[in-house]
């Protein structure tokens, strides 16, 4: 881990507290669990630690913390999660950037994408990912096509609970303008559907418009299937 700063310390603690009051109620229940069962290694008091997260997950799914600089090889990226190793980025952003970024820091990674490797199906469904990823990584097309798949679930995916729709999606829970956008349910949010969704291009520059519903994670494991061929 890098050495942190007085103002780094201070940006984490403001980001996390502010969301952890926004998300009840708001983000998906098996994430607020999942946060909740972390809370030793996982809160708004101090800067994570990898390696105590990474302790923390040998009792539960067994998911170790990659440290990486940046964006990495798509060979790399998905024989690490096949491996159920997550990456992360260690740099932190600043107070111009407490609410949207295009590029992930720390904040993103750990806080909105590590909880929910603590719920088994969708460590199964991440790891799973990878796996179909190195399988297919000299398929161009099926590559762009688990891109969005990963975007439109592991990124911006929401659920529905009781006729409510909530985020599960990282790039949602660490933003809290994209969380409260779903709250409000503004956006089109269509039926889950892992034809539509491989065949649906998306963007980084902004807040998104479009996003695919499940209405349990079991679905989202059973999607995988349709690479299965």
């Amino acid at each position: 881990m890098k050495d942190y700063t007085k103002d780094d310390h201070k940006i984490w603690q403001l980001l996390a507290t502010t969301q952890m009051n926004n998300i009840p109620n708001k983000a998906a229940t098996t994430y607020l669990n999942c946060l909740q069962q972390m809370k030793t290694v996982l809160n708004r008091q101090e800067i994570p630690e990898f390696k105590k997260i990474t302790h923390w997950f040998k009792n539960y799914t067994g998911w170790s913390i990659k440290t990486v600089p940046g964006l990495i090889p798509p060979e790399e990226f998905f024989s690490l999660l096949a491996e159920k190793k997550f990456c992360s980025s260690t740099w932190l952003r600043n107070a111009n950037q407490l609410d949207y970024l295009e590029e992930p820091d720390m904040f993103h990674d750990i806080f909105g994408h590590i909880p929910l490797l603590a719920n088994p199906v969708f460590s199964a469904y991440l790891s799973k990912f990878g796996k179909i990823g190195v399988k297919n990584l000299a398929h161009k097309k099926k590559l762009i096509q688990l891109q969005r798949l990963y975007w439109f679930t592991i990124e911006f995916g929401v659920i529905q609970e009781n006729e409510i729709l909530k985020p599960y999606g990282a790039g949602i829970l660490s933003s809290i303008e994209e969380t409260n956008r779903i709250h409000r349910q503004e956006g089109v949010f269509h039926p889950f559907n892992v034809q539509k969704i491989i065949n649906t291009d998306f963007h980084t520059d902004r807040l998104q418009e479009e996003y695919f519903v499940i209405s349990s994670f079991k679905e989202l494991f059973n999607s995988l299937s349709a690479f299965e061929y």
